[in-house]
């Protein structure tokens, strides 16, 4: 770790307060700099140690004060790094989106940075000259602490409140030193206590010979004998242990795969976009981008929202660090703390130039960041679901607007790259290249009307009525299936949801168990022979009888994981079967080495890679995608299908679509060969009409409260301020009823604002900055609205 600066005489000008983010749902707080600190440059991006609660607590400094007056402030304590530890255009983003959202800058920030909150340091501490401390070791009556003295002593041996006190008054000496990282050892010594055996001596040599030895079991193997011999040779006085500096935990290592070198034909505006394809022909295509840039030394910041896309983006661009003299690091939750760490700090010192990550590597602070990648800007996978509840792609385009491409001050932009199978449909704006798109073997099952339809070729069976086409696997469906097991390939099938079924009902009465909790019906879980609340985690076991009539017999309706791995087994003796869910996931290697078998899942299976022998996918219910109030639920069923059609990264397997409308624009634009880019111009143009982005700012604002009334009157009142406000008829939609009325033992409800830009949305939030009799949350950049 760099040392951090020196601070600079103490006869300099008093400098401004710095405002400084601690990990806490809190605002940012004022506090002076250290002692003597110039007045410029403020740290932005560096870790301080602050005095917070009587304790030494990690911060990042965020920007200066705005606030004056003549209130009494706290000095930060220390400036623990000689460089940012968060990129500075992250700081700058991160603050635009705390001030918009009226979300804690702290909570943001203890959300996405995943490393250096626990810094170790050595602290020690004395009485500055001349002062007498004795004062402070009676603080509490009846106690006599000890206090420090003019020499430097270990600050562990005092009582924090008593030191606190004394740097509150002044009169507290401190110096901090990063804590190398070390291990256990063994030292051999020159004499021991009892005589060694024969083979105790050979291993005691061997420890001479080599020096410290990182651990016993090393030791051992060295000297060719058994730990227990090693265990006595310490048992006896002739080694001990000893503190050795630890060797960088390993990390990832970077793909030998290297693109071949194409000319550099992409855009060089401030943002642009690549779709289209497959992900290993985008990631050729921007690789020359990638490595002119590290060439140059500078940075590249990748962002992947899953785990495959992340796996997708190292294997085909990692491999261009080396080449370029670089060094390339996978940063993700995935590391262990250590080796985030030490990712961390290869990052800061520039070491690193190429990084491929999780949202956690959004504010890798590279000293000149030249790129910053957006895979799949319009995934879910961004949407935090809780704390901050920050949409990433949001803090990225703020991060590219934000004008600062590097902590040493170069004062530009930091350009933005948005790759993915289909662009959003906000993404249309920039200017970019769709590439075409892969080959497609598509089959759609129509469940409204009898499939009388000789295009789809031999699967289909004419003399079928729509009542008999098969549910929930198709007799299209079951007739591939049957094609794999003979042929011994793979299959994948997405099913609508986890569990057996969506409810269970009574045959006679229609009455369906509900949640106690929640305005939804309880999902039936065959395994475990129970019904369960996907929204509150309520669960209680199946009735005997209907509450309603008494009858003892329930139909499942909505078939799930459950219900559909049955099937496939009835269908196929003896092909395995895997299932993969939430609640269930079976152990897939056998399945990623290419052996025979069916995978059913939900839609997290497109997480992982696809199987190697990949024949068939089926989707198993389509228009699950599209019954959701969301109005990006079409935009999402058509990424839901080019990503199906792409996800095998060399061949294109049967895709079989089961679907109640066939005629639908999204799956209409994939089997008439259109472009990535096609469908999203489509959206584009019916939002317009209804005022949905990207032609206005949505933003979602929830009332909340356990008494219905509460909540209704809560949300009339937070619309009558915004229509008080100046807010137009057309620019806040509701309030109305959650389409959940209660979740939880809450009942939500919800309103919509729809401005033309952020400083009007910034206006009319203002004047929600007031008690209201229920809870408000405000979402700026709202996902999933249904």
């Amino acid at each position: 770790m760099p040392a951090p600066p020196s601070p600079p005489s103490r006869h300099h000008a008093p400098a401004l307060p710095w405002q400084v983010a601690l990990p806490l749902p809190i605002p940012a707080y004022d506090f002076l700099p250290p002692h003597g600190w110039p007045a410029a440059p403020v740290p932005l991006g560096h870790r301080v140690l602050v005095p917070w609660r009587s304790e030494l607590t990690v911060g990042v400094v965020v920007g200066i004060s705005e606030q004056t007056g003549s209130h009494r402030l706290r000095e930060a304590v220390h400036v623990l790094d000689g460089h940012p530890w968060v990129h500075p255009a992250f700081v700058e983003a991160a603050w635009g989106l705390s001030r918009l959202a009226r979300t804690p800058l702290g909570l943001l920030l203890s959300d996405l940075l995943g490393v250096g909150w626990d810094a170790k340091y050595s602290h020690q501490v004395r009485a500055v000259a001349e002062s007498d401390l004795s004062l402070f070791g009676k603080m509490v009556p009846g106690t006599d602490w000890k206090v420090p003295g003019a020499a430097w002593t270990d600050a562990d041996q005092y009582p924090s409140g008593v030191l606190d006190a004394i740097r509150e008054q002044g009169l507290l000496d401190e110096r901090f030193a990063p804590t190398p990282r070390t291990v256990t050892g063994y030292r051999a010594l020159e004499a021991g206590i009892t005589a060694l055996t024969k083979r105790q001596q050979d291993a005691w040599i061997t420890l001479q010979a080599a020096g410290p030895l990182g651990s016993q079991s090393d030791w051992a193997a060295q000297a060719g004998v058994s730990p227990s011999v090693v265990a006595q040779v310490l048992a006896r006085g002739w080694a001990r242990g000893v503190q050795l500096p630890a060797a960088p935990p390993g990390l990832p290592e970077p793909s030998v795969r290297v693109s071949k070198s194409v000319p550099d034909t992409l855009p060089e505006e401030p943002v642009w976009r690549l779709h289209g394809g497959r992900s290993a022909q985008r990631h050729a295509r921007l690789a020359p981008r990638v490595a002119r840039l590290l060439g140059l030394g500078r940075g590249v910041l990748v962002i992947t929202p899953d785990g495959a896309t992340l796996r997708r983006a190292w294997e085909n661009l990692s491999g261009l660090a080396q080449r370029s003299g670089t060094r390339a690091v996978c940063f993700s939750g995935a590391l262990n703390p250590v080796q985030r760490q030490h990712a961390w700090e290869l990052i800061a010192s520039g070491e690193a130039g190429l990084i491929v990550g999780s949202g956690l590597a959004l504010c890798a602070p590279h000293p000149d960041l030249g790129l910053i990648v957006l895979e799949e800007e319009a995934s879910d996978a961004y949407k935090l679901l809780s704390g901050s509840r920050a949409f990433l792609p949001e803090l990225v385009t703020r991060m590219a607007a934000g004008g600062l491409a590097a902590a040493g001050g170069r004062g530009e932009r930091v350009p933005l790259a948005l790759l993915g199978c289909v662009p959003a449909a906000e993404s249309l704006i920039y200017p970019g290249e769709v590439l075409p798109p892969p080959a497609l073997h598509l089959h759609v099952v129509n469940y409204s009307a009898p499939p009388e339809q000789p295009e789809l070729g031999p699967l289909s069976s004419p003399h079928l009525k729509p009542g008999d086409l098969g549910y929930p696997l198709s007799h299209d469906l079951a007739r591939v299936l049957r094609q794999v097991q003979e042929r011994g390939r793979q299959a994948v099938l997405l099913a609508p949801r986890r569990g057996y079924s969506a409810l269970l009902r009574c045959g006679t009465c229609q009455h369906t168990p509900g949640c106690p909790n929640c305005d939804v019906a309880l999902r039936f879980h065959q395994e475990r022979r129970a019904l369960h609340c996907h929204q509150c985690g309520y669960e209680t076991v199946i009735p005997d009888r209907c509450d309603g009539c008494g009858d003892p017999m329930w139909q499942a309706r909505g078939p799930g994981t459950e219900w559909i791995v049955q099937e496939v087994k009835k269908l196929l003796p003896g092909m395995p079967v895997y299932r993969h869910d939430g609640d269930h996931q079976d152990d897939l290697l056998a399945v990623q080495a290419g052996e025979s078998g069916v995978v059913v899942g939900t839609h997290g299976l497109l997480s992982l890679d696809a199987p190697p022998n990949l024949a068939l996918i089926g989707l198993t219910l389509a228009d699950t995608w599209l019954n959701i109030s969301d109005f990006r639920a079409s935009e999402r069923y058509h990424r839901l299908l080019r990503q199906l059609s792409a996800w095998h990264p060399s061949r294109a397997p049967l895709l079989v679509v089961q679907t109640f409308q066939p005629e639908h624009p999204a799956l209409v634009c994939l089997k008439s060969g259109k472009d990535a880019g096609f469908y999203p111009a489509l959206e584009v143009r019916a939002r317009e009409d209804l005022g949905y982005p990207p032609h206005r700012l949505l933003t979602y604002i929830e009332v909340a409260a356990r008494d219905r009334d509460r909540a209704a009157q809560a949300a009339q009142q937070v619309a009558d301020t915004l229509h008080g406000a100046g807010a137009a008829p057309g620019e806040v939609l509701g309030p109305a009823p959650s389409p959940l009325a209660r979740v939880r033992g809450v009942y939500p409800y919800q309103l919509l604002l729809r401005t033309r830009n952020e400083e009007r949305l910034r206006e009319l939030l203002a004047s929600l900055d007031r008690r209201f009799p229920a809870r408000v949350r405000v979402d700026v950049s709202p996902r999933g609205m249904g």
